[in-house]
């Protein structure tokens, strides 16, 4: 059997996977008008689940289900029925779709906690734009804020097919409304408690709660230990993946200074217990059967963790190897267990970077970055320091992305698509040949003994440039509240001396990203790199592949978390319609006055 086998997709948490609820809204009028529109009406309900169904997956690979009623809905008790349908299937948000006319308020989705869209049919046969239109004004009255999808072009009534724009807005709907209703009721799982005064670790549990729908659990770092000196793990796993890390796993220079390097029996210890670590973290966030058969009964339940953070720094650190080889494998789509879907593991239980991670894998099903947002380089430094001149993308400076622990393997850019561009593929997508690149890429350095004095190991890599990429991060602001930063751009190539003289001013022994934000000119935070970099809102930023920043625009706004900058154009944008309301010619002003009128998404339910 290959030791990079594809895993076949699996829910490992607990919890239904969320459905979609497609509600087919008709003219309740009989003799004549709601039997003239019933076909038109399912119809419209079986495209819009067909498009879904044909276009996105669960991040665990899984397909995405959507419900539809047996019959449409004209009246109240209609509607009702449709409520007990979709709480029996486990729906976690619905969208309205109808091409005619009909009783607005008695065909509602009361649910104020779940994500909803309505789409009107343009067509002049019948008039599915005015009751899209009287529609959402009543759940604007009501306090529910509801997304609204009309079609730019008019079409005929007999026309079956979703316009390009109407399937877009669609599409971001259902991934934001997925990402939302698969978050809810999973946990945070801190390993440790604070990172080196770090406020991110400092883990808040009514955002958690209040925003995300999530517990908090944590664990003392000592767990770890207990259940390594205790033999709390899989011992056949173990010795298959040791075996898998020797063989995979290069290790690297070592920079340290010979009074402080390790022994080779000391490092090949330290490979042993970080090995143990990814297993014992990973047991820790999902359980384990193989713990269970063991006889190790409360230990096997784990904490159904959908993301996790490990302090490290410094009481583990300076006594114990590090968790960087831990945080990277786990955060990886591919380990000694085969390919499968990335875990979310924050480096310094930076709670705040692993839930800006944990959003964009759950909009992607891709691997996330960790990254220290590091340093500005300038065209000017780079000249004075190298003698080389940026260009290309690079020619307004470039952002350093570098951190020792969380950062994928799928991050070098290894994994190619049909063209041999690089890219960070959905994980169910991934070949033996895309893992095993990324893994010769990579290099795993003795760590810095400066830092670490426990010692461990570094992954060390340089990323491959002209990837499209999206940087995230949510803050916590006293009296606002968690807004929401994004930053869209590129990955840079250097060349090698070039990227050798910049990098060994910081610590040589760590992955890198060179990124290149997509700048504007205008004044503000995107008016060129150096803004970027001066109003980025902490030291720690998430990185996804692609540009999916219109995505995180609209999940943040079902969140009800104020975007505090981003550099998405403006037709990408997709918020509920009331936000208008709240000033039209203000559009981020009007984010931050809709989000504090409404509040968090779980507030009012906790309350």
């Amino acid at each position: 059997m290959s030791e990079f086998k594809l895993n076949p997709p699996c829910e490992r948490l607990h919890g239904r996977l969320p459905k979609v609820g497609i509600r087919p809204i008709i003219d309740g009028r009989r003799r004549g008008i709601r039997e003239s529109l019933e076909d038109q009406t399912m119809n419209m309900a079986k495209n819009v689940a067909r498009l879904i169904s044909d276009s996105i997956r669960h991040p665990n690979g899984l397909p995405v289900e959507c419900v539809i009623p047996e019959t449409t809905i004209g009246r109240v008790a209609e509607a009702a029925k449709c409520a007990e349908l979709f709480e029996r299937e486990g729906v976690g948000l619905t969208i309205t779709v109808t091409p005619c006319w009909a009783y607005g308020y008695e065909t509602f989705d009361m649910d104020p906690l779940m994500p909803k869209a309505i789409w009107g049919f343009n067509g002049t046969e019948r008039p599915g734009a005015v009751y899209l239109a009287a529609a959402e004004a009543g759940y604007a009255q009501k306090g529910m804020p509801v997304f609204t999808i009309y079609g730019r072009d008019v079409q005929d009534a007999d026309d079956e097919t979703i316009p390009p724009d109407v399937a877009e807005k669609i599409l971001r709907f259902v991934r934001a409304g997925l990402a939302v209703a698969t978050m809810k009721g999973k946990s945070y799982l801190s390993i440790g408690s604070v990172s080196m005064g770090i406020a991110g670790s400092m883990v808040d549990h009514d955002f958690f709660e209040d925003y995300l729908g999530m517990r908090c659990e944590s664990v003392d770092m000592t767990e770890v230990h207990r259940r390594i000196t205790e033999g709390i793990y899989d011992e056949d796993e173990f010795r298959r993946a040791l075996a898998w890390t020797k063989e995979y796993c290069k290790e690297g220079e070592d920079l340290n200074k010979e009074t402080v390097k390790a022994s080779r029996e000391e490092k090949d210890r330290h490979w042993e217990i970080s090995v143990k670590m990814a297993m014992i973290v990973r047991d820790l966030m999902i359980g384990s059967e193989s713990l269970r058969q063991m006889g190790h009964l409360e230990e096997a339940e784990g904490h159904n963790a959908i993301a996790a953070g490990f302090q490290g720094q410094r009481q583990w650190t300076d006594h114990f190897p590090n968790g960087d080889f831990m945080e990277a494998i786990l955060n990886s789509s591919f380990d000694w267990n085969g390919i499968r879907q990335p875990y979310i593991v924050a480096t310094e239980n930076d709670s705040l970077n692993g839930a800006a991670m944990l959003l964009g894998h759950l909009l992607t099903g891709r691997a996330q970055v960790f990254s220290d947002v590091r340093t500005y380089w300038s065209p000017e430094a780079v000249k004075r320091v190298t003698g080389y001149t940026l260009e290309g993308a690079a020619a307004g400076g470039i952002i350093h992305l570098l951190n020792s622990g969380a950062s994928a393997l799928d991050g070098t850019g290894e994994q190619c698509d049909d063209a041999g561009s690089p890219v960070m593929k959905q994980w169910w997508e991934i070949t033996e040949e895309d893992a095993k690149r990324c893994l010769a890429a990579t290099q795993w350095r003795p760590a810095n003994r400066e830092y670490f004095r426990g010692g461990g190991f570094s992954s060390n890599f340089k990323a491959r440039g002209g990837m499209p990429v999206t940087m995230s991060r949510i803050n916590l602001i006293k009296g606002l509240g968690p807004v929401l930063q994004i930053a869209e751009g590129y990955t840079v190539d250097l060349p090698a001396e070039v990227h050798a003289k910049l990098n060994d001013r910081t610590d040589p022994t760590w992955p890198t990203l060179w990124f290149a934000p997509r700048i504007d000119g205008k004044d503000g935070p995107f008016k060129d790199v150096y803004s970027v970099m001066n109003y980025w809102g902490a030291n720690h930023g998430a990185i996804s592949w692609g540009h999916i920043g219109a995505d995180l625009i609209t999940l943040a706004s079902m969140l009800r978390i104020p975007v505090a900058m981003h550099n998405v154009p403006y037709d990408s944008i997709f918020r509920p319609k009331v936000w208008g309301s709240f000033g039209a010619m203000d559009v981020q002003g009007a984010d931050f006055r809709a989000c504090q009128n409404y509040g968090p998404l779980y507030g009012k339910a906790k309350r």
